[in-house]
Protein backbone atom coordinates (compact mmCIF):
# COMPACT_ATOMS: atom_id res chain seq x y z
CA UNK A 1 0.00 0.00 0.00
CA UNK A 2 1.11 3.30 -0.91
CA UNK A 3 2.29 5.04 2.12
CA UNK A 4 1.77 8.44 1.07
CA UNK A 5 -1.32 7.81 -0.38
CA UNK A 6 -2.63 6.91 2.80
CA UNK A 7 -1.56 10.21 4.60
CA UNK A 8 -3.91 12.31 2.34
CA UNK A 9 -7.57 13.49 3.72
CA UNK A 10 -9.25 12.63 4.59
CA UNK A 11 -7.52 9.20 5.86
CA UNK A 12 -10.78 6.57 5.52
CA UNK A 13 -11.44 7.14 1.97
CA UNK A 14 -7.51 6.79 1.24
CA UNK A 15 -6.64 4.13 2.95
CA UNK A 16 -10.09 2.08 1.89
CA UNK A 17 -9.25 3.00 -2.01
CA UNK A 18 -5.93 2.24 -1.56
CA UNK A 19 -6.78 -1.49 -0.20
CA UNK A 20 -9.32 -2.15 -3.59
CA UNK A 21 -6.78 -0.99 -5.90
CA UNK A 22 -4.53 -4.04 -4.56
CA UNK A 23 -7.31 -6.18 -6.51
CA UNK A 24 -7.99 -6.88 -9.78
CA UNK A 25 -11.73 -5.82 -10.89
CA UNK A 26 -12.05 -5.86 -14.51
CA UNK A 27 -15.58 -5.87 -16.06
CA UNK A 28 -17.14 -9.15 -16.37
CA UNK A 29 -14.27 -10.68 -13.78
CA UNK A 30 -15.33 -9.33 -10.90
CA UNK A 31 -14.50 -12.63 -8.80
CA UNK A 32 -12.06 -11.13 -6.55
CA UNK A 33 -13.48 -7.90 -5.54
CA UNK A 34 -17.05 -9.54 -4.84
CA UNK A 35 -14.89 -11.92 -2.52
CA UNK A 36 -13.17 -8.61 -1.36
CA UNK A 37 -16.08 -6.79 -0.63
CA UNK A 38 -18.19 -9.40 1.05
CA UNK A 39 -14.80 -10.15 3.04
CA UNK A 40 -15.51 -6.24 4.56
CA UNK A 41 -18.59 -6.66 5.19
CA UNK A 42 -18.76 -9.50 7.10
CA UNK A 43 -15.53 -8.28 8.98
CA UNK A 44 -17.85 -5.70 10.64
CA UNK A 45 -20.05 -7.82 11.86
CA UNK A 46 -23.30 -6.13 9.34
CA UNK A 47 -26.15 -8.05 7.14
CA UNK A 48 -24.30 -8.81 4.00
CA UNK A 49 -25.03 -10.96 0.87
CA UNK A 50 -24.79 -10.81 -2.85
CA UNK A 51 -27.59 -11.30 -5.45
CA UNK A 52 -27.72 -13.80 -7.77
CA UNK A 53 -25.53 -11.64 -10.65
CA UNK A 54 -23.42 -11.11 -8.35
CA UNK A 55 -23.66 -7.44 -6.54
CA UNK A 56 -22.98 -6.90 -3.28
CA UNK A 57 -25.24 -5.42 -0.82
CA UNK A 58 -24.62 -4.24 2.86
CA UNK A 59 -26.82 -3.03 5.31
CA UNK A 60 -26.07 -0.70 8.54
CA UNK A 61 -28.33 0.30 10.99
CA UNK A 62 -29.03 4.27 11.78
CA UNK A 63 -27.18 5.98 14.62
CA UNK A 64 -29.01 6.95 17.28
CA UNK A 65 -31.49 9.59 16.53
CA UNK A 66 -31.38 9.09 13.50
CA UNK A 67 -33.80 5.98 12.98
CA UNK A 68 -36.67 8.38 11.81
CA UNK A 69 -35.15 9.27 8.84
CA UNK A 70 -36.16 7.61 5.40
CA UNK A 71 -33.05 4.95 4.94
CA UNK A 72 -30.52 5.46 2.49
CA UNK A 73 -29.19 3.07 -0.60
CA UNK A 74 -25.24 4.32 -1.54
CA UNK A 75 -24.53 3.17 -4.82
CA UNK A 76 -21.41 2.66 -6.89
CA UNK A 77 -19.84 0.10 -8.69
CA UNK A 78 -17.05 -2.35 -7.98
CA UNK A 79 -15.30 -2.74 -12.12
CA UNK A 80 -13.07 -0.52 -13.34
CA UNK A 81 -11.84 0.15 -16.52
CA UNK A 82 -8.06 -1.86 -17.40
CA UNK A 83 -6.25 0.61 -20.05
CA UNK A 84 -2.73 1.04 -20.32
CA UNK A 85 -0.21 2.66 -22.51
CA UNK A 86 1.21 0.64 -25.45
CA UNK A 87 4.28 1.07 -23.80
CA UNK A 88 4.03 -0.53 -20.45
CA UNK A 89 4.60 -3.64 -19.07
CA UNK A 90 1.82 -4.37 -16.86
CA UNK A 91 -0.79 -6.98 -15.63
CA UNK A 92 -4.04 -6.21 -14.62
CA UNK A 93 -4.63 -9.47 -13.52
CA UNK A 94 -2.32 -9.86 -11.22
CA UNK A 95 -0.70 -6.34 -10.41
CA UNK A 96 -2.28 -3.86 -7.87
CA UNK A 97 -2.51 -0.08 -9.40
CA UNK A 98 0.62 1.73 -8.73
CA UNK A 99 -0.32 5.52 -7.34
CA UNK A 100 1.81 8.31 -7.39
CA UNK A 101 1.30 12.12 -5.76
CA UNK A 102 1.29 15.09 -8.45
CA UNK A 103 0.42 18.37 -6.68
CA UNK A 104 -3.40 17.67 -6.07
CA UNK A 105 -3.65 14.86 -8.21
CA UNK A 106 -3.31 11.03 -7.35
CA UNK A 107 -2.24 9.51 -10.70
CA UNK A 108 -1.41 6.05 -11.98
CA UNK A 109 1.79 4.96 -13.28
CA UNK A 110 0.73 4.05 -17.26
CA UNK A 111 -2.50 2.94 -16.22
CA UNK A 112 -5.87 3.74 -15.73
CA UNK A 113 -6.55 5.13 -11.50
CA UNK A 114 -9.58 3.45 -11.04
CA UNK A 115 -10.95 6.38 -9.38
CA UNK A 116 -14.19 5.79 -11.36
CA UNK A 117 -16.04 4.47 -9.58
CA UNK A 118 -13.57 3.24 -6.74
CA UNK A 119 -14.10 6.80 -5.17
CA UNK A 120 -17.45 5.88 -4.74
CA UNK A 121 -16.80 2.53 -3.32
CA UNK A 122 -14.34 3.82 -0.62
CA UNK A 123 -16.08 6.26 0.48
CA UNK A 124 -19.30 3.62 1.13
CA UNK A 125 -16.97 1.45 2.43
CA UNK A 126 -16.10 4.19 5.04
CA UNK A 127 -19.14 5.24 6.27
CA UNK A 128 -20.02 1.33 6.68
CA UNK A 129 -16.82 0.71 9.08
CA UNK A 130 -17.12 4.59 10.91
CA UNK A 131 -18.61 4.69 14.69
CA UNK A 132 -18.75 7.95 15.03
CA UNK A 133 -20.36 9.63 11.70
CA UNK A 134 -24.61 10.20 12.14
CA UNK A 135 -26.54 8.49 9.71
CA UNK A 136 -29.77 7.36 8.69
CA UNK A 137 -30.16 3.41 7.99
CA UNK A 138 -27.74 3.11 5.16
CA UNK A 139 -27.74 -0.06 2.73
CA UNK A 140 -24.72 0.03 0.35
CA UNK A 141 -25.46 -1.69 -3.06
CA UNK A 142 -21.66 -2.36 -5.24
CA UNK A 143 -22.73 -3.03 -8.64
CA UNK A 144 -20.87 -5.49 -10.94
CA UNK A 145 -19.99 -4.92 -14.61
CA UNK A 146 -21.45 -1.32 -14.76
CA UNK A 147 -18.52 -0.18 -17.54
CA UNK A 148 -18.71 -3.07 -20.19
CA UNK A 149 -22.76 -3.79 -19.82
CA UNK A 150 -24.39 -2.41 -16.84
CA UNK A 151 -25.24 -6.17 -15.91
CA UNK A 152 -25.11 -5.51 -12.52
CA UNK A 153 -27.84 -3.06 -12.36
CA UNK A 154 -30.24 -4.79 -15.16
CA UNK A 155 -29.92 -7.98 -13.12
CA UNK A 156 -30.96 -6.63 -9.99
CA UNK A 157 -34.44 -7.73 -8.55
CA UNK A 158 -37.27 -5.72 -7.29
CA UNK A 159 -37.88 -6.13 -3.68
CA UNK A 160 -34.38 -6.52 -2.86
CA UNK A 161 -33.74 -2.45 -1.71
CA UNK A 162 -34.91 -1.23 1.40
CA UNK A 163 -33.88 2.49 0.79
CA UNK A 164 -36.66 5.40 -0.01
CA UNK A 165 -33.12 7.56 -1.74
CA UNK A 166 -30.22 6.74 -3.80
CA UNK A 167 -27.21 8.14 -3.36
CA UNK A 168 -25.13 7.28 -6.97
CA UNK A 169 -21.28 8.43 -6.14
CA UNK A 170 -19.92 8.14 -9.14
CA UNK A 171 -20.18 11.72 -11.09
CA UNK A 172 -16.81 13.52 -11.99
CA UNK A 173 -16.98 16.92 -11.19
CA UNK A 174 -17.29 18.01 -7.61
CA UNK A 175 -19.67 21.26 -8.37
CA UNK A 176 -22.36 19.26 -9.91
CA UNK A 177 -25.57 17.48 -9.09
CA UNK A 178 -26.42 14.60 -11.78
CA UNK A 179 -30.18 14.34 -12.41
CA UNK A 180 -30.13 12.25 -15.38
CA UNK A 181 -28.11 10.54 -17.97
CA UNK A 182 -28.06 8.84 -21.69
CA UNK A 183 -28.94 5.64 -22.71
CA UNK A 184 -26.54 3.27 -25.01
CA UNK A 185 -26.45 0.48 -27.29
CA UNK A 186 -23.54 -1.38 -28.61
CA UNK A 187 -23.15 -1.57 -31.95
CA UNK A 188 -20.96 -4.55 -34.04
CA UNK A 189 -19.90 -5.28 -37.32
CA UNK A 190 -18.55 -9.02 -38.10
CA UNK A 191 -17.19 -10.24 -41.46
CA UNK A 192 -15.16 -12.22 -42.75
CA UNK A 193 -12.71 -12.47 -46.08
CA UNK A 194 -10.75 -14.29 -47.95
CA UNK A 195 -6.86 -14.27 -47.10
CA UNK A 196 -4.50 -14.01 -50.24
CA UNK A 197 -1.03 -14.76 -50.61
CA UNK A 198 1.12 -11.37 -50.30
CA UNK A 199 2.57 -10.48 -54.18
CA UNK A 200 6.48 -11.09 -55.03
CA UNK A 201 8.03 -7.60 -54.55
CA UNK A 202 6.35 -6.22 -52.10
CA UNK A 203 7.95 -4.46 -48.97
CA UNK A 204 5.91 -3.97 -45.64
CA UNK A 205 5.42 -1.35 -42.80
CA UNK A 206 3.58 -1.20 -39.57
CA UNK A 207 1.89 2.09 -39.06
CA UNK A 208 1.08 3.31 -35.64
CA UNK A 209 -0.94 6.02 -34.41
CA UNK A 210 -0.46 6.58 -30.78
CA UNK A 211 -0.29 9.59 -28.08
CA UNK A 212 -3.61 10.44 -28.39
CA UNK A 213 -5.81 11.92 -25.13
CA UNK A 214 -8.24 8.88 -25.35
CA UNK A 215 -10.48 9.46 -22.54
CA UNK A 216 -14.44 8.54 -21.72
CA UNK A 217 -16.82 7.90 -24.46
CA UNK A 218 -19.54 9.89 -23.01
CA UNK A 219 -18.29 12.76 -20.50
CA UNK A 220 -15.11 13.36 -22.97
CA UNK A 221 -17.15 12.81 -26.40
CA UNK A 222 -17.62 16.66 -26.91
CA UNK A 223 -13.98 17.82 -26.38
CA UNK A 224 -12.61 17.09 -29.88
CA UNK A 225 -10.11 14.83 -29.06
CA UNK A 226 -8.67 12.59 -31.91
CA UNK A 227 -10.27 8.97 -32.36
CA UNK A 228 -7.35 6.76 -33.56
CA UNK A 229 -9.18 4.38 -35.38
CA UNK A 230 -10.49 7.01 -37.44
CA UNK A 231 -7.41 8.44 -38.07
CA UNK A 232 -5.65 5.35 -39.56
CA UNK A 233 -9.14 4.47 -41.17
CA UNK A 234 -7.68 7.68 -43.51
CA UNK A 235 -4.28 6.89 -44.07
CA UNK A 236 -5.16 3.42 -44.96
CA UNK A 237 -7.83 5.05 -47.22
CA UNK A 238 -5.51 7.51 -48.75
CA UNK A 239 -2.74 5.01 -48.90
CA UNK A 240 -4.78 2.35 -51.12
CA UNK A 241 -6.38 5.05 -53.38
CA UNK A 242 -2.97 6.89 -54.25
CA UNK A 243 -0.49 3.97 -53.25
CA UNK A 244 -2.01 0.51 -53.98
CA UNK A 245 -1.04 -0.71 -50.16
CA UNK A 246 -2.76 -4.15 -49.24
CA UNK A 247 -3.83 -4.29 -45.55
CA UNK A 248 -2.64 -7.68 -43.59
CA UNK A 249 -3.69 -6.64 -39.99
CA UNK A 250 -5.19 -3.81 -38.04
CA UNK A 251 -5.97 -3.77 -34.52
CA UNK A 252 -7.21 -0.68 -33.26
CA UNK A 253 -8.34 0.77 -29.58
CA UNK A 254 -9.78 -1.29 -26.81
CA UNK A 255 -12.97 -0.73 -24.66
CA UNK A 256 -16.61 0.49 -26.63
CA UNK A 257 -16.49 3.22 -23.43
CA UNK A 258 -13.21 4.35 -23.77
CA UNK A 259 -12.43 6.94 -27.11
CA UNK A 260 -9.29 5.06 -29.02
CA UNK A 261 -5.66 6.25 -28.17
CA UNK A 262 -3.79 3.94 -29.98
CA UNK A 263 -3.84 1.72 -33.18
CA UNK A 264 -1.32 0.10 -35.74
CA UNK A 265 -2.20 -1.59 -38.89
CA UNK A 266 0.35 -3.69 -40.84
CA UNK A 267 0.67 -3.53 -45.17
CA UNK A 268 2.33 -4.01 -47.48
CA UNK A 269 2.99 -2.32 -51.06
CA UNK A 270 4.89 -2.68 -54.70
CA UNK A 271 8.68 -2.30 -53.79
CA UNK A 272 9.07 0.16 -57.05
CA UNK A 273 6.41 2.52 -54.92
CA UNK A 274 8.72 2.69 -51.03
CA UNK A 275 9.99 6.70 -52.03
CA UNK A 276 6.40 7.88 -53.47
CA UNK A 277 4.41 5.65 -50.60
CA UNK A 278 6.86 7.28 -48.01
CA UNK A 279 6.49 10.65 -48.78
CA UNK A 280 2.75 10.64 -49.49
CA UNK A 281 2.23 9.33 -46.04
CA UNK A 282 4.63 11.80 -44.52
CA UNK A 283 2.92 14.34 -45.81
CA UNK A 284 -0.71 13.09 -44.66
CA UNK A 285 1.04 12.53 -41.58
CA UNK A 286 1.89 15.89 -41.02
CA UNK A 287 -1.76 17.26 -42.84
CA UNK A 288 -3.23 15.32 -39.71
CA UNK A 289 -0.98 16.57 -36.91
CA UNK A 290 -1.72 20.12 -37.98
CA UNK A 291 -5.56 19.56 -38.11
CA UNK A 292 -5.41 18.43 -34.52
CA UNK A 293 -2.32 20.64 -32.75
CA UNK A 294 -4.33 22.45 -30.36
CA UNK A 295 -5.83 19.56 -28.78
CA UNK A 296 -3.85 16.38 -29.41
CA UNK A 297 -0.20 17.86 -28.61
CA UNK A 298 0.98 14.69 -28.41
CA UNK A 299 0.03 12.66 -31.31
CA UNK A 300 2.46 10.35 -32.50
CA UNK A 301 2.32 8.48 -35.97
CA UNK A 302 4.84 6.36 -37.19
CA UNK A 303 5.88 4.75 -39.97
CA UNK A 304 8.48 1.15 -39.74
CA UNK A 305 9.43 -0.99 -42.20
CA UNK A 306 9.06 -4.62 -40.96
CA UNK A 307 8.70 -8.28 -41.95
CA UNK A 308 6.66 -9.31 -44.50
CA UNK A 309 3.92 -10.91 -43.32
CA UNK A 310 1.75 -14.24 -44.66
CA UNK A 311 -1.19 -12.84 -45.78
CA UNK A 312 -3.34 -9.93 -47.11
CA UNK A 313 -7.12 -9.20 -47.34
CA UNK A 314 -8.87 -9.29 -50.35
CA UNK A 315 -8.78 -6.36 -52.21
CA UNK A 316 -12.29 -5.89 -52.56
CA UNK A 317 -13.29 -6.73 -48.73
CA UNK A 318 -10.36 -4.07 -47.92
CA UNK A 319 -11.83 -1.37 -50.09
CA UNK A 320 -15.42 -1.63 -48.40
CA UNK A 321 -14.76 -1.63 -44.85
CA UNK A 322 -12.28 1.06 -45.11
CA UNK A 323 -15.25 2.69 -46.99
CA UNK A 324 -17.24 2.36 -44.42
CA UNK A 325 -15.37 2.97 -41.74
CA UNK A 326 -14.78 6.25 -43.30
CA UNK A 327 -18.37 7.14 -43.40
CA UNK A 328 -19.44 5.90 -39.73
CA UNK A 329 -20.63 8.43 -37.98
CA UNK A 330 -17.84 9.18 -34.85
CA UNK A 331 -18.27 11.59 -31.85
CA UNK A 332 -21.22 14.26 -31.31
CA UNK A 333 -24.13 13.60 -33.60
CA UNK A 334 -26.72 16.01 -31.60
CA UNK A 335 -26.92 18.46 -29.18
CA UNK A 336 -29.54 18.73 -26.80
CA UNK A 337 -32.73 21.00 -27.69
CA UNK A 338 -33.89 20.44 -24.32
CA UNK A 339 -30.89 20.69 -21.96
CA UNK A 340 -28.14 23.85 -23.00
CA UNK A 341 -24.75 22.93 -23.82
CA UNK A 342 -25.56 18.86 -23.33
CA UNK A 343 -24.52 16.56 -26.02
CA UNK A 344 -27.87 14.45 -26.89
CA UNK A 345 -26.71 12.05 -29.03
CA UNK A 346 -22.80 10.68 -29.96
CA UNK A 347 -21.27 7.61 -31.16
CA UNK A 348 -17.27 5.81 -30.55
CA UNK A 349 -16.14 4.00 -33.00
CA UNK A 350 -13.84 2.20 -30.37
CA UNK A 351 -12.41 -1.27 -31.35
CA UNK A 352 -11.43 -2.31 -35.14
CA UNK A 353 -10.13 -5.70 -35.76
CA UNK A 354 -8.71 -7.20 -38.70
CA UNK A 355 -6.93 -10.31 -38.37
CA UNK A 356 -6.53 -13.89 -39.82
CA UNK A 357 -9.79 -13.44 -42.29
CA UNK A 358 -12.09 -11.64 -39.61
CA UNK A 359 -12.98 -8.20 -39.17
CA UNK A 360 -14.99 -6.88 -35.75
CA UNK A 361 -15.83 -3.28 -35.32
CA UNK A 362 -17.48 -2.35 -31.96
CA UNK A 363 -19.21 1.21 -31.70
CA UNK A 364 -20.92 2.43 -28.09
CA UNK A 365 -24.01 4.69 -29.28
CA UNK A 366 -25.29 6.85 -26.98
CA UNK A 367 -28.09 9.03 -26.48
CA UNK A 368 -30.34 10.88 -24.01
CA UNK A 369 -33.70 10.22 -26.48
CA UNK A 370 -34.00 7.21 -27.44
CA UNK A 371 -35.48 6.89 -30.51
CA UNK A 372 -32.29 9.46 -31.48
CA UNK A 373 -30.00 6.62 -30.14
CA UNK A 374 -31.81 3.94 -32.35
CA UNK A 375 -31.87 6.09 -35.47
CA UNK A 376 -27.74 6.77 -34.82
CA UNK A 377 -27.75 2.84 -34.69
CA UNK A 378 -29.73 1.96 -38.05
CA UNK A 379 -27.10 4.54 -39.10
CA UNK A 380 -24.49 2.67 -38.57
CA UNK A 381 -26.06 -0.19 -39.46
CA UNK A 382 -26.93 0.40 -42.56
CA UNK A 383 -22.90 1.91 -43.33
CA UNK A 384 -21.74 -1.72 -42.21
CA UNK A 385 -24.31 -3.69 -43.97
CA UNK A 386 -22.99 -2.11 -47.19
CA UNK A 387 -19.35 -3.73 -46.48
CA UNK A 388 -21.41 -6.53 -46.18
CA UNK A 389 -21.36 -6.95 -42.52
CA UNK A 390 -23.45 -8.75 -39.96
CA UNK A 391 -24.28 -6.00 -37.72
CA UNK A 392 -25.55 -6.47 -34.10
CA UNK A 393 -27.44 -4.34 -31.80
CA UNK A 394 -27.11 -5.73 -28.13
CA UNK A 395 -26.71 -4.33 -24.36
CA UNK A 396 -29.19 -1.42 -24.42
CA UNK A 397 -29.89 0.35 -21.82
CA UNK A 398 -31.68 3.18 -20.71
CA UNK A 399 -31.12 6.72 -20.02
CA UNK A 400 -32.40 8.38 -16.81
CA UNK A 401 -34.80 11.28 -16.93
CA UNK A 402 -34.13 14.10 -14.95
CA UNK A 403 -37.08 14.86 -12.17
CA UNK A 404 -36.26 18.57 -11.21
CA UNK A 405 -38.76 18.33 -8.33
CA UNK A 406 -36.84 15.68 -6.35
CA UNK A 407 -37.05 15.97 -2.89
CA UNK A 408 -33.63 14.65 -2.39
CA UNK A 409 -32.10 17.31 -5.01
CA UNK A 410 -33.87 20.47 -2.87
CA UNK A 411 -31.65 18.96 0.08
CA UNK A 412 -28.02 18.38 -1.40
CA UNK A 413 -28.47 22.21 -3.38
CA UNK A 414 -29.39 23.52 0.09
CA UNK A 415 -26.48 21.33 2.00
CA UNK A 416 -24.29 22.75 -0.93
CA UNK A 417 -25.08 26.48 -0.70
CA UNK A 418 -24.49 26.49 2.79
CA UNK A 419 -21.06 24.24 3.32
CA UNK A 420 -19.10 25.84 -0.26
CA UNK A 421 -21.21 29.54 -0.46
CA UNK A 422 -22.32 28.59 -4.00
CA UNK A 423 -24.63 27.23 -6.02
CA UNK A 424 -23.90 23.97 -7.31
CA UNK A 425 -24.75 22.72 -11.43
CA UNK A 426 -27.78 21.09 -11.41
CA UNK A 427 -27.33 19.05 -14.81
CA UNK A 428 -27.70 15.97 -16.73
CA UNK A 429 -24.35 14.45 -18.38
CA UNK A 430 -24.09 11.93 -21.32
CA UNK A 431 -22.49 9.14 -19.73
CA UNK A 432 -24.20 5.71 -18.97
CA UNK A 433 -25.01 5.99 -15.01
CA UNK A 434 -26.95 3.04 -13.66
CA UNK A 435 -29.94 5.28 -11.96
CA UNK A 436 -31.91 4.82 -15.35
CA UNK A 437 -31.77 1.03 -15.21
CA UNK A 438 -32.32 0.69 -11.04
CA UNK A 439 -35.35 3.09 -11.29
CA UNK A 440 -37.01 0.66 -13.91
CA UNK A 441 -37.62 -1.71 -10.85
CA UNK A 442 -37.52 0.62 -7.94
CA UNK A 443 -39.65 3.44 -9.25
CA UNK A 444 -40.39 5.34 -6.11
CA UNK A 445 -37.08 5.43 -5.02
CA UNK A 446 -35.40 9.50 -5.23
CA UNK A 447 -32.40 9.23 -6.99
CA UNK A 448 -29.53 11.60 -7.12
CA UNK A 449 -25.76 11.42 -8.36
CA UNK A 450 -22.53 13.32 -7.05
CA UNK A 451 -18.92 12.63 -6.68
CA UNK A 452 -15.34 13.72 -6.41
CA UNK A 453 -13.68 15.38 -9.59
CA UNK A 454 -12.11 12.90 -12.04
CA UNK A 455 -10.16 13.86 -15.41
CA UNK A 456 -9.11 11.77 -18.14
CA UNK A 457 -11.76 8.59 -17.04
CA UNK A 458 -11.06 5.15 -19.05
CA UNK A 459 -7.47 6.18 -20.04
CA UNK A 460 -4.19 6.15 -18.45
CA UNK A 461 -4.56 9.85 -17.71
CA UNK A 462 -6.91 9.55 -15.22
CA UNK A 463 -6.34 11.17 -12.17
CA UNK A 464 -8.48 12.11 -9.05
CA UNK A 465 -8.19 15.52 -7.10
CA UNK A 466 -7.11 15.40 -3.35
CA UNK A 467 -8.60 18.95 -2.21
CA UNK A 468 -12.12 17.60 -3.89
CA UNK A 469 -12.06 14.39 -2.31
CA UNK A 470 -12.36 16.12 0.70
CA UNK A 471 -14.79 18.42 -0.29
CA UNK A 472 -16.89 15.24 -1.50
CA UNK A 473 -16.91 13.44 1.72
CA UNK A 474 -17.39 17.01 3.37
CA UNK A 475 -20.53 17.46 1.11
CA UNK A 476 -21.58 13.37 1.79
CA UNK A 477 -21.43 13.89 5.55
CA UNK A 478 -23.43 16.95 5.66
CA UNK A 479 -26.18 15.37 3.23
CA UNK A 480 -26.31 12.36 5.95
CA UNK A 481 -27.15 14.65 8.51
CA UNK A 482 -29.62 16.27 6.56
CA UNK A 483 -31.54 14.09 4.72
CA UNK A 484 -35.22 13.96 5.55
Amino acid sequence: MNKEIVQLEPKCIWKNFSKLNTVPRPSKKEERVIEFMMDFGRSLKLETFKDEVGNVIIRKEASTGMEDRKPITLQSHLDMVHQKNSSMDFDFDSQGIDMYIDGDWVKARGTTLGADNGMGVAAIMSLLESDDIPHPTLEALFTIDEETGMTGAKGLKGGILKGQILLNLDTEEDDEIDIGCAGGIDVTADRTYVEENVPVGTIAYVISVKGLHGGHSGMDIHRGFGNANKIMNRLLYKSTEECGVRVSQIDGGSLRNAIPRESFATVVINRDLKKDFERKILDWIQEIKGENSFIETKLEISLNEVEIPEKIMEKSAQEKILKAVYAAHNGVYAMSAAIPDLVETSNNIARVEVKSGKIRIGCLTRSSVDTAKMDLANSLKGAFELADCTVTLSGEYPGWSPNPNSEILEVLKDQYELLFSDKPQVVACHAGLECGILGNNYPEMDMISFGPTIKGAHSPDERVSISSVMKFWTFLLQILKNTP
